[in-house]
């Protein structure tokens, strides 16, 4: 008999399912934004560990997370509102990916450690654009 297999077969996977929602449910576009960055940032890091213990399936896994984030904060800008800001951000966003594309095709972690990096820096700039 297994009981709860459904909910608990993978329990970390409902333990992020369960965060996630709580962490979405009633913010403000804004903290949506934030959202966005830091699981971008975390994807990222995430890949770059994966690259380097050579774990194939999770570096996909993370790098595909990454790439939909990065599709998601560029489909969030407003060019009309934006202007200059919001071509420079889409340009920023189209670069990370490339990077993020070509360094899946190999094993060094250092290009997602540094399209985590630029992406956390343009997050915190987010933030701050809040607390002000």
């Amino acid at each position: 008999m297994t009981r709860y297999a459904t909910a608990l077969a993978n329990p970390a996977a409902t333990y992020r399912q369960i965060d996630l929602t709580g962490r979405t449910t009633g913010a403000d576009p804004h903290r949506l934004v934030g959202l966005l960055y830091e699981e971008g940032v975390a994807a990222l890091r995430a890949a770059a560990c994966a690259a380097e213990g050579r774990q194939v399936q999770i570096k996909s896994e993370r790098v595909s997370r990454a790439t939909a984030i990065l599709f998601a904060l560029e489909a969030g800008l407003d060019f009309d509102k934006g202007g200059e800001v919001s071509r420079t951000l889409a340009t920023f966003y189209h670069g990370i990916r490339q990077q993020v594309i070509h360094a899946s095709l190999g094993s060094d972690p250092a290009p997602f450690r540094e399209a985590a990096a630029s992406l956390e820096e343009i997050g915190t700039a987010w933030a701050s654009v809040r607390a002000s």
